[in-house]
């Protein structure tokens, strides 16, 4: 057993009662409210907006694009290969698959999650509050495990001398100091260097419209209130024909076994359709402009989450959407990843280590872009026949282990014809 199990109150001889914010803090994370000045700043600060939706980190994951765009940029640092690698000199790398780091990033975080779980886990705290933490489990200078933990009971204070201080409340309430040397930290755009900024604070407002919206139209059909037909009576209709006309639509829409059947009308009524009104159109078009800020707030194309409304389905366009998604956003959580690691993780006495995304797993699914660019490398002498096959999880061959000159070299040179006689060379 673990000393950290103790530490998180697991696996002691004595039982322990949980209060019963417990449950609710376990469920949604948060923090501990002990005061009444705690409990009113609660009620009134922040989490209700202007449009009378409550908008917390996980509330705004009811709405399917928060949800989409949370999903999408979470799972590419959680999908994509991490390499740790070793600098020999200026010019040569080689793979550190015998260090500790490897086992900790490629195989195993900690004793529960796989390590697409354990950065998805993160990557989503990242971009709804704005920062990630886990504890580092050490022993002899090594790092055995990475614990999550919930970034609403973390605290994070700069002290005077610039150093971080974290203090972690527990489910039982009790609150445990941790050093800068014992946390994992990612942060995300931040003002004070310190904390990350979390969009769903910023942009609670546009989160909360979509919200209200969504709520509205899941009123509306189930009450059946947008009027699609009027009811024309030739004469004035009396309080109980009234009543039992009510009681009849109501019946009428109440489940679906009424869908697509007749509805008999008396004493001479008749039916006239309405077409779509203004304000149904308006709504429609509100629930598009929500989509396209939302997607805008996370960096992610509109098309990506399902909204194609103004772009082309096919072709260059959204080719070139995707590759601005590439550019500008998963190579910004990407570089976060790795420059945090590289703080937190690698060990000062080893400055020659060092950790990288393999960022052409991106092109693995697209095998006509992925084997171009493999022809290519070996056209210019990049890539051996070997490393292709090693790229693609194949064993080498005989002879791969040669690289071919460039088609046009103006240089002269006559390496090729040092190694003419070499069979390794020539194969």
């Amino acid at each position: 057993m673990a000393f950290w199990s103790g530490w998180f109150g697991k696996g002691s001889a004595v039982a322990t009662v949980e209060p019963p914010h417990a449950a609710l803090q376990s469920a949604g994370g948060g923090v501990t409210i002990t005061t009444s000045a705690e409990l009113e700043e609660a009620l009134r600060t922040g989490a209700v907006t202007a449009s009378g939706s409550v908008v917390t980190p996980n509330t705004s994951l009811h709405e399917p694009t928060v949800y989409a765009c949370v999903r999408i940029r979470s799972s590419i640092a959680a999908n994509m290969p991490i390499d740790v690698k070793r600098r020999v000199d200026e010019r040569t790398r080689v793979d550190a698959s015998d260090h500790w780091l490897w086992k900790l990033l490629r195989k195993r975080p900690n004793r529960w999650q796989t390590p697409s779980q354990f950065k998805r886990m993160l990557g989503a705290h990242l971009l709804l509050r704005g920062k990630a933490y886990a504890m580092k489990v050490g022993s002899r200078g090594m790092i055995l495990e990475l614990i999550p933990l919930h970034p609403d009971r973390v605290e994070c204070v700069q002290n005077e001398d610039l150093s971080l201080s974290y203090v972690y409340t527990r489910r039982d309430g009790r609150k445990v100091s941790l050093k800068q040397s014992e946390v994992f930290h990612l942060v995300g755009l931040t003002l004070d260097g310190v904390n990350g900024v979390s969009c769903i604070t910023y942009q609670r407002e546009t989160i909360g419209l979509s919200l209200s919206m969504r709520d509205h139209g899941a009123t509306v059909f189930k009450n059946g209130a947008r009027v699609s037909i009027v009811l024309k009576h030739p004469e004035k209709i009396g309080k109980e024909g009234l009543d039992f006309l009510k009681a009849s639509l109501d019946e009428y829409r109440a489940g679906g076994e009424s869908e697509g059947k007749a509805l008999i009308l008396e004493e001479g009524m008749d039916t006239a359709p309405l077409a779509m009104t203004a304000e149904d159109a308006q709504y429609i078009e509100s629930r598009q402009f929500s989509r396209t800020d939302i997607c805008m707030i996370f960096g992610v194309p509109p098309h990506m989450v399902g909204d194609t409304e103004k772009s082309t389905s096919f072709g260059t366009g959204l080719e070139q959407q995707t590759q601005g998604f590439l550019t500008f956003t998963a190579e910004d959580d990407l570089t976060t990843w790795e420059e945090t690691i590289a703080r937190d993780l690698i060990p000062e006495e080893e400055p020659d280590l060092y950790v990288r995304f393999n960022r052409s797993a991106l092109v693995k699914g697209d095998i006509k872009t992925r084997w171009e660019a493999y022809v290519k490398a070996l056209q210019w002498g990049v890539y051996s026949p070997n490393k292709v096959l090693e790229l693609e999880d194949e064993n080498p061959r005989p002879g791969g282990d040669v690289w071919y000159p460039p088609p046009n070299t103006a240089g002269g040179d006559t390496s090729n014809k040092d190694n003419a006689d070499d069979p390794a060379q020539t194969a």
